[in-house]
């Protein structure tokens, strides 16, 4: 009982941790498309990756040094929903008095508030893994149900943004969505005081670079760590593209007459964040495949599972549209996204964490952050609006066909690109592994004064 009461609570917080992005992530895109800011919409996600070169670590090592992580999660909910709420007010207010969004000001509060929230996801991982441990439990084993809740929790703020509507429009259509995720985080950043006190790892004798949780950089002497690490960062420039531009793309076919007349009505194109909620639900079935998955085929196995499952995600939109059958492949690409997301993101933090000494779990979490949705999601986004979306959809001159065309390229391009990556790692990445026991994964020893190695 006691278990299940501590699997029960980091469930919960998982919830709530997702539901936060849940209720903005998917719809923002179209939204800011819809109201005038097509062309920056990329800005918008790409900051979430710059703010998270930067922000998990220096927040991973706070919680690893100096405010226990549940405190630090707490702290950094309070401050991320406060500006998410600011954002709201002013799209609210400038739709209201201009009928189009002013992007200055609504960029600046939003990108307090993913300042703040990006860490959270790295340290709610920090978070379940020493509660975990101090019960006695397996982090393999018994993290990937508890996360499972933080799928259902997005899926459950999706469908919320998507069906209840408010004024006449549908939350996911309106700056709604920014208010429902900033009161989420007032609610987690109350329920993270109630978590068990995960405890700092302080040690007056340790180098000025430990304190600074530096030490987590030395998985990088190790060449299949490093590889790894680059890899996570090719992998992640996909991360945030359909989060991104996904919603809009789907919204897209209600503006043409073909499929707004066609199979059920245009239905599909009406409830974009609906339908990209499938890959949410497949995200939570494919998470429980995770710790046979990792014993049975390792890392390589399973980060190459995500690889293909990319190329498909992208390749099933480039062909796909929301008549029947179209709809088909948008809603093939929903289902491979769970192997796609899951199989990348939970699982290469399962494998850093048990590359990784105790002390320095935040900051390694942190780092890991910082590789795929920092410098790797940045990139990609960035690169994926501003010379491809931007120019193959968004372009002025281009009309309605041209658009659909755009789109249609777009996405094929985005599918040749993580084929590529796919290939590379294959070909590159040599997994390492115990002897005596292939399927163990084993935890970076303490070795300050020579190489890293297993």
């Amino acid at each position: 009982m006691k278990n299940f009461q501590t699997k029960a609570r980091l469930s919960v917080m998982n919830f709530l941790e997702f539901a936060v992005w849940g209720a903005y992530l998917i719809s923002m895109g179209m939204f800011l498309a819809n109201n005038g800011l097509g062309e920056y919409v990329f800005w918008f996600y790409t900051v979430q990756g710059l703010v998270s070169i930067v922000m998990p670590a220096l927040i991973g090592i706070v919680a690893d040094r100096w405010i226990p992580a549940q405190m630090t999660l707490s702290l950094c909910h309070i401050l991320a929903g406060g500006f998410m709420i600011g954002t709201g007010v002013v799209a609210s207010h400038s739709l209201a008095t201009t009928g189009t969004l002013d992007f200055a000001p609504m960029f600046t509060l939003y990108t307090l508030s993913v300042a703040f929230f990006m860490p959270t996801i790295g340290l709610s991982n920090s978070v379940a893994f020493s509660v975990l441990e101090q019960k006695g439990l397996d982090t393999i084993t018994d993290f990937p149900p508890i996360r499972v809740f933080g799928t259902v929790g997005f899926i459950a703020a999706e469908l919320l943004v998507n069906f209840v509507v408010i004024g006449g429009q549908a939350i996911q259509f309106t700056a709604a969505q920014f208010y429902t995720s900033g009161i989420l985080s007032f609610i987690l950043a109350a329920y993270c005081m109630s978590l068990p006190k995960c405890p700092c790892k302080r040690d007056a004798s340790r180098s000025l670079a430990d304190a600074f949780g530096l030490k987590a950089f030395r998985l990088f002497r190790r060449k299949d760590m490093a590889i790894f690490f680059v890899f996570s960062m090719l992998l992640g420039v996909s991360l945030q593209i359909t989060n991104s531009y996904g919603s809009d793309f789907i919204n897209f076919f209600s503006k043409l007459e073909e499929f707004n007349t066609g199979f059920m009505n245009g239905w599909w194109a009406k409830n974009p964040t609906f339908l990209i909620s499938i890959s949410q639900c497949a995200e939570a079935l494919c998470i429980l495949a995770i710790p046979y998955c990792l014993k049975r085929f390792g890392i390589k196995g399973v980060m190459l599972m995500a690889m293909f499952a990319w190329v498909l995600r992208f390749g099933f939109f480039g062909i796909g549209n929301t008549n029947f059958p179209g709809v088909t492949a948008l809603i093939l690409s929903c289902i491979v996204y769970g192997v796609a997301f899951d199989f990348f993101n939970v699982s290469g933090g399962l494998y850093v964490d048990r590359q990784t000494d105790p002390a320095q779990r935040s900051s390694a979490q942190g780092l890991f952050m910082l590789m795929t949705n920092g410098v790797g999601a940045s990139l990609g986004t960035f690169i994926a609006g501003k010379w491809v979306v931007n120019k193959l959809v968004y372009a002025p001159e281009l009309d309605l066909e041209s658009q659909m065309s755009g789109w249609q390229h777009s996405w094929l391009i985005f599918a040749g690109y993580a084929l590529v990556v796919a290939i590379l790692f294959m070909i590159i990445f040599k997994e390492k592994r115990s002897e005596g026991d292939t399927r163990e994964v084993s935890r970076i020893p303490e070795n300050p004064g020579g190489d890293v190695e297993l």
